[in-house]
Parts: C-alpha cells; structure tokens; sequence
C-alpha cells in the first residue's frame, strides 16, 4: 500500500527535504505541498492524504490552529514537525492533545546521526500514521474521567507502564484518574530528547500524582510517576532495600532507547509479583518480550484493547505472546491496575 503524504510547511527548503526523505523507500508518495494552512486545507481536500505533516510555525493561521480545526471537520493522521526548544516542545505536546498521531523533531546541525536518521525516524512515524485509528478515535464518545478511589497497596509495590505511538494522549488517561496513595509509577515512552521533560511537567500539571522527569539512583516513592528520560533506558534496581531508578545510555534495545522491554525486564527482575504492568499503544513489537517476564514473575499485567489504542501494534504482540493477563480500553487501565494492587494489599 502506497501512503499518500501532504507536506505542510512555511519554509521552500524544509518542503523540498521532506518531500525527497520521505519518498526515498517508494512505500511514501508525497502527493503535494502546502506553504500555510489555508492552502493546505484545499490541498486535504483536493488529494485526499492519507498523513499530512505539519509545522507548527506558519504565516496566517498557526499549526496548532489548523490541526484543532482539522481533527474537528476532516479527522486525519498528523505528525508535526517539531523545533526542539522549551517553547516547541509544549506546542508539540498540545499538539498531541489535540489529536496528532506523533511528532519528529526538525533537522538541525546537532541532530544526532543528521539527515540520514532523521528521515529514517520521519518514515516510521509516518508509517505508524497511516496505520493508526484516527478516524475512530475522532467517532468515540469521550468518556468521563473517573478517578481512582485508592490504589493503596504494600510497601515495595511497583506500576510499570510502556508506550509508543498514541501514548502521550493514553498515558495522560492513566495517570488523571491514578489517586495520591498509589505506588510508585516507571514509565517508558518512545521520546526523544528534549520533550520528556516538558512532557512530565505536562502531566505533573494534569494528575493528583507528582510526576517527574527520571534520574539516576532516584528513589522511588509512592504517588510519585517517573518518565524515562529521552535517549535513555530506564530500570528499576533494588539497593539497600529500596527501589531505585538506574538510567544509562547503552545500546539500544527492540530498537529504542528508552526501551519498554528493558524497563518491564528490571521490574521483572527487581519487584516480580508485587509488580503490576500496561503496555499501550504503539507501533512494532517493543515491551512484549518484557511484559511477559513480568508476567511469568507473577505480575499482574494488562493491555490495551484495540477498539481504544490509536496503534493496535505493541499491545496486539504482547497479547499473542501471552504477555497480559487481559485487555482493557484505556480509560478502565488505571481501576484494573488498582484493583490487582488491592488484592496484593489484602493478601499481604
């Protein structure tokens, strides 16, 4: 199947470099291109793409503008393309509120590995665009956001969760309806550097919980949620009788780095049954083949189901791999979690 690709950007240059990376595999046609969103909507219209990609920075209507306008009369795949500054990471992150698929950051004489990665980066992103479920997220009824009585469980009690694609929007879901009493929270989601920062601060603002940004040797504590740091791994390691953040920079692992498999893998390893576990949606496979440790450890673990996850693809694989112990739409993950500690209370 051939993805057809509009390009929206303000900058001659930036259309034609990603007009020619994006063609480079000839799965990706670039269809057209527009300078601003005014053009760009009679080109949505016009061609009919199947992912548009979109700078926020544009004369006479900005990207965030569009894209709101967008996902409300003409639902479709967007991937923005992001200035990697302070300012350019909440605006992508609103942007991902709002209803884009992902984001890339733009190229740059800093960008680790230059042209070649970044188009390399931009190809998948735009793949799993075309593979995601926008239209049916933009159909389903958004449901109250309930939040968690307690999920009060005993001490050394762990919540592990990974994600891709989507994840951004699905872990916010998570995390809103978690209660202060809950145990301490690692998270895992594919990010580059630069945005888990701004991206924990996002949800720090949007939770009971005190989230944060990881660090090394951090101690984790109750109703606190850790974001593995971009371009790091994150693990979890027992040290003098306390649970600890370890980050490092090793290679990358199921292709990623923050990877979810070795962040479930330390858990496994460090926590085992009093660990709970959810991997969301995302693209490929990464964080099945560590679910299912922590499964086989005596965890609790879940997924979410298709009819809710913007890519039905890390949680398909965890499923078929027999990694969960059940499925669930996103908005019951974080009552199914607090219920599987509650019984690890009660049995304690």
């Amino acid at each position: 199947m051939t993805i057809k690709v509009l390009v929206v950007d303000d900058s001659a240059l930036i259309r034609e470099v990603l007009s020619r990376t994006l063609g480079r595999d000839g799965d990706i046609v670039v269809v057209g291109t527009a300078e601003d969103p005014i053009e760009a909507r009679s080109k949505v219209k016009d061609l009919s793409p199947d992912v548009v990609t979109l700078d926020i920075e544009m004369p006479n209507m900005n990207g965030l503008q569009f894209l709101d306008k967008l996902m409300r009369l003409h639902p479709l795949p967007v991937v923005m393309v992001s200035t990697l500054t302070t300012k350019g990471a909440s605006e992508t992150l609103l942007a991902l509120e709002l209803g884009a698929v992902d984001f890339v950051a733009k190229p740059n004489a800093t960008l680790a590995g230059g042209l070649d990665a970044f188009g390399e980066n931009l190809r998948h992103k735009v793949r799993a665009a075309a593979n995601s479920d926008v239209k049916g997220r933009a159909m389903r009824a958004t449901s109250a956001n309930v939040p968690v009585r307690t999920a009060a469980a005993p001490q050394g009690s762990l919540i592990a969760i990974g994600a891709s694609t989507g994840g951004v929007e699905a872990i916010r879901v998570v995390l809103s309806q978690m209660p202060a009493d809950c145990p301490p929270i690692v998270i895992a989601q594919h990010m580059p550097a630069g945005f888990t920062s701004r991206f924990a601060s996002r949800l720090d603002e949007l939770s009971e919980i005190k989230v944060l940004e990881a660090e090394d040797r951090m101690v984790l504590q109750p109703g606190h949620a850790y974001i593995a740091r971009g371009d790091y791994h994150l693990r979890v390691e027992r040290s003098s009788g306390q649970l600890k953040c370890r980050l490092t920079q090793d290679e990358l692992a199921s292709g990623h780095r923050p990877s979810v498999d070795v962040l479930f893998e330390s858990v496994a390893n460090s926590v085992g049954a009093m660990a709970v576990g959810a991997i969301l949606t995302g693209m490929g496979r990464d964080g099945a083949r560590g679910l299912k440790k922590m499964r086989d450890a005596g965890s609790y673990t879940i997924g979410q189901s298709q009819s809710s996850a913007l890519v039905y693809g890390m949680p398909r694989v965890a499923f078929e791999e027999g990694a969960v112990v059940e499925q669930a739409p996103v908005e019951a993950i974080a009552a199914r979690l607090a219920a599987a500690l509650t019984k690890l209370k009660s049995a304690a």
